[in-house]
């Protein structure tokens, strides 16, 4: 195993933006009815094709309104608890990497703007990266092969 040192740094590049009008979005998308829209990237729109109005979509972003991350922050008190708790079970934007996972409900895509419902992202995040929110294994192509034990 490599320590943090050695290891090749990992670089992303968002794939477009959040935009919303809310100023004060939950902090959790289970907690939001915000809509909002995600601006995709000319030349990723092609990868929104089969994307339709009731999806469900996972959206990877990145917290880039976070402060840098120190040791400190490993534990922190969440507004929702009295105690501190380890960064790893909590929902912190203030993070070892500062990325986030949402849910979102898609209510119209329209060229390469998906309008959603759900936001719990600041206006102007970057977006790394949507996916199928898949809830059963009939859902997932490689749910057949399974991998042995033993």
């Amino acid at each position: 195993m490599q320590n943090r040192e050695t290891m090749e740094p990992v670089l992303f590049h968002p794939i477009g933006v959040v935009r919303t009008d809310c100023k004060n979005p939950p902090r959790h998308w289970t907690c939001s009815d915000v809509q909002g829209e995600l601006v995709i990237n000319h030349e990723f729109k092609p990868g929104l094709c089969d994307i339709k109005a009731g999806d469900r979509i996972v959206v990877l972003f990145h917290f880039h309104k976070s402060p840098p991350f120190r040791p400190e922050m490993l534990r922190q008190t969440p507004p929702h608890r009295n105690r501190k708790t380890g960064v790893f079970s909590i929902c912190s934007p203030r993070r070892p990497n500062p990325l986030g996972l949402s849910v979102l409900r898609v209510m119209k895509v329209s060229g390469g703007t998906v309008v959603v419902r759900g936001i719990d992202m600041l206006d102007g995040t970057p977006i790394l990266d949507i996916k199928p929110y898949v809830t059963a294994p009939v859902h997932c192509p490689s749910s057949q092969k399974r991998c042995k034990t033993g």
